[in-house]
């Protein structure tokens, strides 16, 4: 399982290592990515990270609240190709992402001002280590009614390990099959069925997929 001390110690990133050149991201690009998108965060003071993946069952966050929330205008989706972590380049498999439209039911982790800066380089190691993803800032519906502001990670399109088809009987065979020095592509989507389920969630994508993969 993914922890604080694989990320902070460099072991994660070095998972990445047999990737392409122009497609393995350094430390100092992702921290680049990072204070890019802070700049242009259209408000101050504590804010929400959206999870719709592992960071559901393994945010590895130090957050003040956590709250069911639901993103509008995307939907979850394996769009992007994987070939390191749960996949290598010779027996490639399918990473999450989100792509537009529909909406997503996920769980939201409010961040304080005070530890922003030390969280958010984790979860940029966690979540671009190839720079697979968009970070956004948008709005969310928390389970109170609110509306709050957050930050979302989605599908980068212009990325080269976008795939378009990412229906489940294009994916499931790749996905079934591919595993790597994390465990198990499709280790990743029984316990990503199992967590929304625990948290009272229903996708119809990720329930398909994950009885596609084990019939």
């Amino acid at each position: 399982m993914l922890t604080k001390h694989l990320i902070t110690s460099g072991a994660y990133l070095e998972t990445f290592g047999e990737l392409p050149k122009d497609i393995a991201w350094t430390l100092e690009r992702i921290e680049r990515s990072m204070l890019d998108t802070l700049a242009a965060r259209p408000d101050s003071g504590d804010f929400w990270v959206f999870g719709y993946g592992s960071l559901i069952w393994n945010p590895l966050l130090n957050f003040a609240a956590r709250q069911r929330a639901t993103l509008h205008g995307w939907h979850r989706s394996f769009c992007m190709r994987m070939i390191a972590g749960r996949a290598t380049v010779e027996m490639p498999g399918r990473m999450l992402g989100l792509e537009p439209g529909g909406s997503t039911q996920g769980v939201a982790f409010r961040l304080t001002q005070q530890v922003a800066d030390e969280e958010l380089i984790l979860l940029w190691v966690r979540e671009m280590p190839t720079g697979a993803y968009r970070p956004l800032w948008t709005s969310i519906t928390l389970e109170d009614g609110t509306q709050a502001s957050a930050l979302v990670f989605v599908a980068e399109p212009e990325h080269p390990l976008y795939e378009r088809d990412a229906s489940i009987e294009s994916i499931a065979p790749s996905i079934a099959g591919a595993s790597g020095l994390m465990g198990s592509n499709a280790d990743y989507v029984h316990k990503l069925h199992e967590a929304l389920n625990e948290s009272g969630f229903v996708d119809e994508y990720i329930g398909a997929l994950s009885v596609g993969i084990v019939a």
